[in-house]
């Protein structure tokens, strides 16, 4: 059987390709295809039903009570620093091959034509990188190819060798004499598909005319059938206009010989039904006589592993050669079969003794991980004191390496473990690779976890042989133990088991959350995402910048009239600066008196005398100023001032144009002094957004033909809108019309509808979820609402039958109850409050409450009624709304808003249910709908609500439950309510 080879090298130089376009702007420009594998995430790798583990992974909730529980908040972080493990990534690269391959690391020996290596040169361009230096060569000689690299997104892995390759016009002389290109190049979005056009327009001079065609279609059938392929002999484009193309071209693969498909993953993530389509049509082309002598070639590229690649290579690829230089998506092509294992800190050395216990007899070689000298010392310890052979090492060890190098390739009888601990600083200087499990002990960075990957490679399979020839071969198995204070990486594994499609245990789904949310938090003073606010939906989430939560200081509407607010309705508006299709900045216009009609009419005069033209000495940040634009004067503001030395007379400062929502450079000295009555006016400029409408085909972004045809359609015309959401300063609107008055016929007519004329292109699709999407996020607005409207509990016509005061309640909510900021914000997965009164779900209903003060809250019962209180500070406007199922409880008091929304165990009878308040707490006594004893207060656990055990005892008399139970129902009680709350949560109950 043909086994994968892999190569460690070193790299003396990071090799940079001088580029117009390098790898680094590819991945700020191109967000979609960034790698999830960076400073914050840690790396999994796919676990395989099929092989056997008999260590359950599912652990019991008793042994994890310390690892759920946990705040991602506090845990303690593990700085990367302290692995001592830089040189790792930094003195050596690793690429995993499925055939051998001699690297061209000099761009002399590269396998490119002549001329396109003296433009090269010309362009200053060092050298192949190292994941170029083994892709080039297979990919000029005309294999079919797979390339899994962290550059992988970089379109120069191919670029070069492919015009190399179309230099020789003798291939293709056995081709039909018919219109068709000989290259196809499919990427996974039109802004992708510009770029590698422009870089093959850049290099197209160095080889024969090839007369490439950028191909981006929409929906339009009249513009598909107008396009000519004449002459064209390389075609970029993506899956969904190449298939529309080919309604319409039949011929279009009548010629084909090189298909590349850039961005894989991403390809077949959006576009999997349209990327195997191609692909069957292409397999169909070429069962050919015609094509007994000509050349066919596919060419994958991409960042991730994904499960559609060994679809591709096993059905479509002759003989492929694999490259890949990311050695965590390696071990997912390897098939390394990934287990992991939750439990707390201190039962880690348990765990790790219990799976080594569990090793089947034919896996004898096992590396276990540990992040620092004396936690390999007390790993070794413990292993020799249970009887278990244990070599060691790290950089304070007294055995050399050769000693256990030759302990470690020594021959041992069949069932032998041989244990290796050693910290991540040995690894190199080792160089395992034939170990057959990897145990991580302690988790480190996703790079460094790679690496420990690594140590296994000679055991990975290779996906292009059939693994039912040699199951024995795929044993690679990596353990991770995952604690409590691991949460810097446990986001990291979650989104690399996901990518990895390995089953996730479900208490780190729990914890992970968290994480999600501390994540999220991070970015509370960040702008509010761009593509929230077009889209109603950011599918980068995990890399975007920019939050996706309200910050109600940030959010509160600005620069927006009061009476639009108050009463939303139609408003007329005026766009000046047009950011793409559905989002622009301008003005709201008061047709009766426009205030800033008014102002600008007097800067204008103002200006026009001379003397009024003061130029600003010393410009400050923020400060408002006047702009002189061709005939017409602004006000701006300096939003940014760059460094600058001591002997610039003039500099270029960043201004905005408060009135308009333009962004600018312009020469300090361009700056006129602005007199404080016209700074009066607040700024005018307003963001705009059109709703219901995207880009086709899952594009993130306005395709610029769209963005060009609305520019010159609305710019600097006024148009009637219906405000449906406010938040900040940008508002929706829906619809925008334009809307001409003809006044001899006293009529007005609508001349157009923005968001028809969109889709009128073929560019842009119905987008129904983006009004249900800002619902969610604007969702504080009615909490806020409902918080204005509490009436106080307090009144006599509020009070309720001291008789039924004797029972609690529960509230419960899962809330994070944090800080202040936590209390002014909503996650986009929140649910509107709905005056807090409707019963929407339970999952909804806890959401949106994550955004107000949960308050403290203790139960106890009876037989007949539950009795809650809840503490609450003084004076606060309180109100509760009781049904079957749940209870909602607000209070107002101060600037703060109390909100628990609690689904309830079991059924109450809401008519016979009631609140009272007494002193700082609110007494709620529910009605059992059937009588007996409730085992907890909610259907899901909150650490802020707690069994009341001063009325333990009470209850304790007439309990329903046989002698005997009365302790499982108080250990019950306590542990769904997690009563860990502070000493002065309790108060005295009102009997």
């Amino acid at each position: 059987m043909k086994r994968p080879v892999l190569f460690q090298e070193e790299v003396s130089t990071n090799h940079e390709t001088g580029l117009a376009v390098s790898s680094s702007f590819l991945q700020e420009t191109y967000q979609r295809s960034s790698t999830d594998l960076n400073e914050n995430t840690a790396s999994i790798v796919k676990a395989i039903p099929g092989l056997p583990f008999k260590e359950n992974t599912a652990v019991h909730t008793d042994r994890l009570q310390q690892f759920l529980n946990c705040d991602p908040l506090k845990t303690h972080i593990i700085e990367d620093d302290q692995q001592s493990v830089q040189s790792l990534s930094e003195e050596r690269n690793f690429v995993f091959l499925s055939n051998k391959i001699e690297p061209s690391s000099v761009l002399e020996t590269a396998p490119l034509s002549d001329d396109l290596k003296k433009e090269l040169t010309r362009k200053k361009f060092l050298g192949p990188s190292f994941t170029e230096s083994y892709c080039w060569p297979p990919v000029a000689r005309g294999c079919d190819v797979v390339v899994i690299s962290y550059e992988g997104n970089d379109p120069f892995l191919y670029i070069p060798p492919v015009l190399t390759f179309l230099q020789s016009g003798s291939c293709y002389k056995g081709l039909p004499n018919r219109n068709g290109p000989l290259a196809l190049i499919l990427c996974p979005g039109w802004k992708k598909a510009q770029l590698v056009f422009e870089l093959l327009k850049t290099y197209e001079g160095c080889s024969r005319q090839l007369h490439p065609m950028l191909i981006i279609l929409g929906q339009n059938k009249e513009e598909t059938r107008s396009v000519k392929i004449r002459g064209c002999e390389v075609i970029v484009t993506t899956p969904y206009s190449l298939l529309r193309l080919f309604e319409h071209q039949s011929l279009l693969f009548c010629r084909l010989c090189h298909l590349v498909l850039d961005e894989i993953e991403v390809l077949f993530s959006d576009a999997t039904e349209q990327v195997f389509t191609i692909l069957d049509c292409y397999k169909k082309a070429i069962i050919t006589e015609e094509w007994e002598y000509s050349p066919h070639q596919i060419i994958a590229v991409g960042t991730h592993w994904n499960k559609h690649i060994a679809h591709l290579i096993k059905e479509f690829m002759n003989d492929p050669y694999i490259v890949i230089t990311a050695m965590e998506e390696a071990s997912i092509y390897g098939n390394v079969q990934q287990v992991l294992q939750p439990c707390t800190y201190s039962e880690r050395t348990a765990v790790l003794l219990k799976t080594l216990d569990f090793i089947d007899n034919n896996l004898q070689k096992v590396l276990v991980f540990t992040n620092s000298v004396s936690e390999a010392e007390m790993v070794h310890e413990a292993l020799k004191s249970n009887s278990i052979f244990s070599l060691k090492i790290h950089k304070e060890s007294e055995f050399n390496f050769k000693y256990i190098l030759e302990q470690w390739t020594k021959k041992y009888s069949s069932g032998t473990h041989v244990v290796l601990v050693l910290t991540d600083d040995c690894m190199q200087s080792l160089g395992i690779t034939d170990a057959t499990c990897v145990i991580h002990f302690s988790l480190p960075s996703p790079r460094i976890f790679g690496q420990r990957l690594h140590s296994m490679s000679d055991n990975f399979c290779n996906v292009i042989e059939d693994s039912s020839v040699d199951q024995e071969y795929i044993k690679a198995r990596s353990v991770i133990l995952i604690a409590e204070n691991s949460a810097c990486h446990a986001l990291g594994i979650l989104r690399y088991l996901q990518h990895a499609e390995a089953e996730i245990p479900p208490e780190l789904h729990d914890f992970t959350a968290k994480m999600l949310e501390a994540e999220e938090d991070k970015k509370f003073s960040r702008p509010l995402c761009a593509y929230l606010k077009i889209f109603g939906i950011c599918k980068n989430r995990t890399v975007c910048p920019d939050r996706h939560q309200i910050n109600l200081q940030i959010d509160m509407p600005q620069n927006i009239p009061d009476r639009v607010t108050r009463t939303p309705a139609c408003v007329t508006i005026l766009p000046l600066h047009i950011v793409n299709a559905t989002n622009y900045f301008g003005r709201i216009v008061d047709k009766q008196k426009d205030q800033y009609t008014i102002l600008a009419e007097e800067i204008n005069d103002y200006f026009k005398k001379p003397s009024n033209k003061t130029s600003v000495k010393n410009v400050e940040k923020l400060a408002f100023y006047g702009l002189c634009e061709e005939t017409l004067f602004h006000r701006v503001q300096v939003v940014e001032i760059p460094p600058k030395e001591e002997e610039d007379l003039f500099f270029k400062v960043k201004i905005k144009y408060i009135d308009e929502g333009r962004i600018s450079q312009v020469q300090s000295y361009q700056l006129l002094h602005l007199p404080a009555r016209f700074q009066r006016l607040p700024p005018q400029a307003v963001e705009f957004v059109i709703c219901r409408v995207k880009p086709i085909d899952n594009e993130i972004e306005w395709n610029p033909k769209v963005t060009s045809y609305i520019h010159h359609k609305i710019k600097g015309k006024l148009h009637e809108a219906k405000i449906v959401h406010t938040l900040g300063n940008t508002v929706w609107v829906d619809p925008m019309v334009r809307v001409t008055r003809l006044s001899d016929l006293k009529i007005s007519v609508n001349e157009y509808n923005v968001r028809s004329e969109i889709l009128a292109t073929g560019l842009g699709t119905d987008n129904p979820e983006h009004i249900t999407q800002l619902q969610k996020l604007c969702g504080h607005v009615e909490v806020l609402d409902h918080a204005k409207n509490l009436k106080p509990l307090g009144k006599k016509e509020d009070t309720a039958d001291p008789q039924n005061v004797s029972s609690p309640q529960n509230m419960s909510v899962q809330e994070n109850s944090t800080e202040n900021h936590n209390s002014s914000k909503i996650t986009l997965e929140s649910h509107p409050c709905d005056g807090v009164a409707q019963t929407k779900e339970a999952e909804d209903s806890t959401l949106h409450q994550r955004k107000c003060f949960y308050p403290e809250i203790k139960w106890f019962q009876n037989e007949e009624t539950v009795t809650v209180k809840v503490k609450i500070a003084s004076e606060a406007d309180c109100k509760s709304e009781f049904s079957k199922e749940k209870v909602v409880f607000s209070a107002c008091s101060g600037d703060k808003i109390y909100l628990a929304d609690m689904e309830l165990y079991q059924y109450i009878l809401p008519e016979k249910s009631t609140c009272v308040i007494k002193d700082k707490e609110a007494i709620i006594v529910l009605t059992k709908e059937k009588k007996g004893a409730w085992c907890k207060l909610l259907k899901k656990k909150n650490p802020r609500v707690s069994f009341d055990f001063e009325h333990w005892e009470d209850f304790e008399d007439k309990s329903p439950f046989p002698v005997g139970t009365k302790n499982l129902y108080c250990t019950t009680a306590v542990t769904e309510e997690l009563v860990d709350s502070s000493e002065d949560s309790g108060t005295e109950s009102d009997e």
